[in-house]
């Protein structure tokens, strides 16, 4: 007992010296099974410690004594599962993509493992129902602007657009008031002419006669005479309510005066063969493949 602590006649327990304000502090040792509960998680915090990486040194850190990794444990369940997977990824590497439309246990297989790539690497762009946005097109519909066959939509997906591989879709829109193609008047009135092509309204007054000689000298070599696109070139069908960037007059407008060249990845360096079949096969389901 400290020079200052007295017992207390309540409790029957020696104070600490404490005091604040009138109230004096007992000197109550802690509950046994809280101690030994204390002392129980240093010696768990010391064993952690000395297992598992724990202390980060300057070029690394203390890898424990079980080498434990997150990064490598979730490697080792990949690779179980692509184990468990294995026989029916040959086969699937071994079918055509039609054959796999035809198979109902591979169409499955395809798709579910096409899914989980998607949502991966595609959701970002073209969002996880591939519903797509401004800029990026829905795949959910039937408006293609590669084509959507099989054998299209798995070239695209290979190699993307205008992605610098050698082998991507490299048509482009030219930039027709940047470049000076057109005047101000010409691309306002070429602009209300694409909107007729969809039954879109124009503004009073339209020229459709100047519009359509515009178009023609201007636009037919890629969109073609009626306007319903070329999948050679990445050209979209303006005839449809299909609209990549926007409908309105002023986005045409900004079209044709900018261009649009937009770019999607290749994949082929970063995707597997097989991966890349299953992606096309789901790609392909969502309900708008040709």
């Amino acid at each position: 007992m400290s020079e200052h602590s007295e017992l207390d006649q309540v409790s029957g327990r020696s104070t600490t010296g404490h005091e604040w304000d009138g109230i004096k502090e007992l000197n109550t040792p802690l509950p046994r099974w809280w101690v030994l509960t204390f002392y129980a998680c240093i010696v768990w915090a010391i064993g952690y410690w000395l297992v598992y990486p724990a202390w980060p040194l300057v070029t690394g850190y203390t890898t424990g004594l079980l080498h434990f990794t997150n990064r490598g444990a979730v490697a080792e369940e990949l690779a179980k599962l692509e184990t468990l997977r294995g026989e029916k990824m040959k086969v699937l590497a071994s079918a055509s993509l039609a054959d796999i439309e035809k198979d109902p246990a591979l169409l499955s297989l395809a798709r579910a493992r096409g899914k989980t790539v998607f949502g991966d690497n595609c959701a970002p762009c073209h969002g996880s129902g591939a519903a797509g946005a401004k800029g990026y097109p829905n795949l959910n519909d039937d408006d293609w602007l590669w084509g959507g066959s099989l054998d299209q939509i798995m070239q695209t997906i290979q190699f993307g657009a205008r992605s610098g591989d050698a082998k991507a879709h490299e048509g482009q829109m030219l930039a027709f008031g940047r470049d000076g193609i057109l005047k101000p008047d010409q691309i306002t009135t070429v602009a209300n002419y694409v909107r007729s092509l969809s039954g879109l309204s124009t503004a009073p007054g339209f020229d459709a006669v100047a519009g359509k000689k515009i178009f023609a000298e201007n636009c037919v070599s890629c969109h073609g005479d009626a306007g319903k696109g070329n999948p050679e070139f990445g050209a979209p069908n303006l005839t449809d309510p299909i609209w990549l960037y926007g409908s309105d007059l002023a986005t045409i407008e900004e079209t044709i005066t900018n261009g649009r060249s937009g770019v999607m990845p290749a994949w082929i360096g970063r995707l597997d063969p097989v991966t890349i079949k299953a992606l096309t096969v789901y790609v392909h389901s969502l309900g708008g493949g040709k």
